[in-house]
């Protein structure tokens, strides 16, 4: 798995890209927080990030969605974990395997912004649309990876399994941000809703059997 894992690690290039999107996240959270969203503008945000406003929009289309840039970037890379298949796992043991690492970034992501993040979700109604856009199209991207990890599944199955995981997950997210639960606080109550889902699933058969190769 540790081979596997360092061989599909992304290049210098990919690493800097990532790197240069998180700091321009980080920024605008920052500047949020301190002089409000509105009074932030994308050239404040560009400079408080050391680029150019053009580099912003080759990263963000809009100041919107860096609100949305951390969970983006944590959805991206549970697809690529769901892509490396490990023979005789089941679906189930999958997810799990694809998410652990990504668990971990989310409870220690953003630190003092995540309560930034939230609270702007949830006062500006653009931005909520956008978070309920954004949580219906990852349920329905999971009832498609789900189903192609288990192509038995049935149909009303894979979509009340996306729907359990996506959002039970989001819903901790948001509760333990808008507490200000420390990292290893979240990390524990997203385990714990992890686990609520599984045993719910393991009553879906086919989520339990290992996968065909």
């Amino acid at each position: 798995m540790r081979d596997m894992d360092h061989a599909e690690r992304p290049g210098l290039r990919e690493r800097k890209k990532r790197r240069t999107r998180r700091a321009i996240a980080s920024a605008a959270l920052r500047l949020f927080a301190e002089r409000g969203y509105e009074e932030t503008t994308i050239a404040d945000i560009a400079d408080a990030a050391d680029v150019s406003p053009r580099t912003f929009f080759g990263y963000f289309p809009s100041k919107e969605d860096v609100v949305f840039a951390e969970v983006d970037d944590r959805l991206a890379e549970v697809r690529e974990r769901l892509a490396r298949r490990v023979p005789g796992e089941t679906p189930l043991e999958t997810v799990r395997r694809a998410t652990a690492d990504v668990i971990d970034a989310l409870a220690a992501e953003h630190g003092d912004y995540g309560a930034v993040q939230v609270r702007l979700i949830l006062e500006r109604p653009g931005l909520r649309a956008r978070a309920l856009q954004r949580l219906t199209d990852t349920q329905q991207e999971l009832a498609e990876l789900l189903t192609g990890l288990c192509p038995d599944l049935d149909e009303v199955d894979a979509v009340t399994a996306a729907g359990a995981a996506v959002g039970a997950m989001q819903a901790v997210i948001m509760h333990c941000r808008r507490t200000g639960l420390d990292a290893a606080a979240t990390r524990a109550a997203l385990d714990r809703a992890l686990d609520v889902v599984e045993h719910g699933l393991r009553s879906v058969e086919a989520l339990s059997r290992p996968a065909d190769r």
